[in-house]
């Protein structure tokens, strides 16, 4: 009868790396799987999301929205009167609808990037630079 291994080692661990026919040790890929720590997968064992994974599900999106955005165009084609700073015209209403959200988001953009880039520049200007030995 063998002298049996303590609890906390295996035959696996035992084995040395040059040893034929055995792997050399390191953590089990089931016992890895088991605990969610193997490779593109999180602690609860689900696959990771990664940022092609998120470009796209972020393409599927746009596209689902541009299809709508077309039917909303197409359904609400027709002409609008529109009057800007002695500007007169007319406009299918769903296109004058998107160009009137497109100004807002413009609105709304502009003053958000000019306050991030000051920032950014607030923040190149205090951070701390290394030292050069």
């Amino acid at each position: 009868m063998s002298d049996p291994l303590p609890p906390d080692e295996s035959p696996r661990a035992a084995a040395l790396p040059g040893d034929l026919g055995q792997s050399p040790p390191g953590p089990d890929p089931e016992t890895e799987l088991a605990r969610g720590n193997a490779p593109g997968l999180d602690r609860h064992g689900r696959v990771r999301r990664t940022r092609t994974s998120g470009i796209w599900v972020g393409l599927i999106l746009s596209a689902i929205f541009l299809i709508l955005l077309i039917v909303f165009i197409a359904q609400n084609s027709h002409q609008a009167s529109v009057h800007f700073f002695g500007w007169d015209g007319n406009f299918p209403l769903g296109l004058t609808i998107l160009f009137a959200a497109i100004a807002g988001m413009l609105l709304v953009a502009i003053p958000g990037t000019v306050r991030i880039l000051q920032l950014r520049r607030n923040l190149r200007k205090n951070a701390p630079h290394p030292t050069i030995q």
